[in-house]
């Protein structure tokens, strides 16, 4: 029984990948889940993960003459499924991200949960693969009108192929900030509801120079509860392995957005 997530905002900046990651451990608790770097361009989930040294990444299952298995590619990190990606320039030009769509399908074989942690614009193929592939998007947003669009922008397009919103996500909320004027607003415009406000918290940089998500490093930090929350929120709607892994290899990628 699986459901797929892209996590995902609109631009960078936002907190994806702690996002990912911190939804990734709290729903670990009650969940087989599973966590993809699928910023292929941009990949840096591996220096969150401590896989820094990993042998085998993404990369490597989406290049043609590779032999890699997807199994190769998987870590069991802080109770969770990790598969990262590489960082090299030449790799990236190489991955062909027409291969995501076989590698997505056989994770989902074996998991409950699977977040594809996204590419921040929409860009590319290998940016939009991502969202297109999901059963449905977290948006993840700062508390801003301009991120809000950003955002907006994001759902349009999941929406035009069938991806559904499963909630939004304010990150990095300041002390002086009100986050319901501007939740009040996405409560109208997303599909999805406020899955949680998590606050601008050190503990989330202190995480990232330790090479730990936070909900390892610090959990229990103002930040990492707002995380929880936010797992307990979010509605997992699993769904049938063999018809979600066929419908991932089936689905109709566009080459732009």
């Amino acid at each position: 029984m699986v459901e797929a997530f892209a996590v995902a905002s609109g631009k960078g900046g936002t907190g994806k990948t702690t996002s990912t990651l911190s939804l990734g451990m709290a729903l670990a608790e009650e969940y087989n889940v599973t966590v993809v770097d699928a910023d292929t361009g941009m990949a840096n989930l591996l220096f969150h993960t401590g896989l820094t040294d990993a042998e085998t990444t993404l990369h490597d299952l989406l290049i043609g003459d590779s032999d890699a298995s997807v199994e190769e590619a998987v870590y069991d990190r802080f109770g969770m499924r990790v598969v990262p990606c590489g960082t090299s320039l030449a790799a990236f030009e190489r991955a062909d991200p027409d291969r995501l769509q076989d590698v997505v399908a056989t994770l989902a074989a074996e998991t409950d949960v699977l977040l594809l942690d996204s590419p921040a614009a929409l860009g590319s193929k290998s940016a939009i693969l991502p969202i297109v592939l999901a059963d449905r998007i977290v948006v993840v947003l700062q508390p801003t009108i301009p991120s809000l669009s950003d955002g907006l922008k994001v759902q349009e397009y999941a929406r035009s192929y069938g991806t559904g919103t499963a909630g939004v996500l304010f990150n990095k909320v300041h002390d002086d900030e009100d986050v319901r004027p501007i939740a009040d607003k996405s409560e109208r415009y997303f599909d999805g509801p406020t899955l949680a406000a998590v606050p601008d918290d050190h503990a989330a940089r202190a995480a990232r120079r330790a090479g730990k998500p936070l909900l390892s490093h610090a959990p229990e930090s103002a930040a990492a509860r707002a995380y929880r929350d936010a797992a307990a929120t979010l509605d997992v709607r699993t769904g049938e392995s063999e018809r979600v892994a066929k419908r991932f290899r089936s689905a109709v990628i566009p080459d732009a957005p």
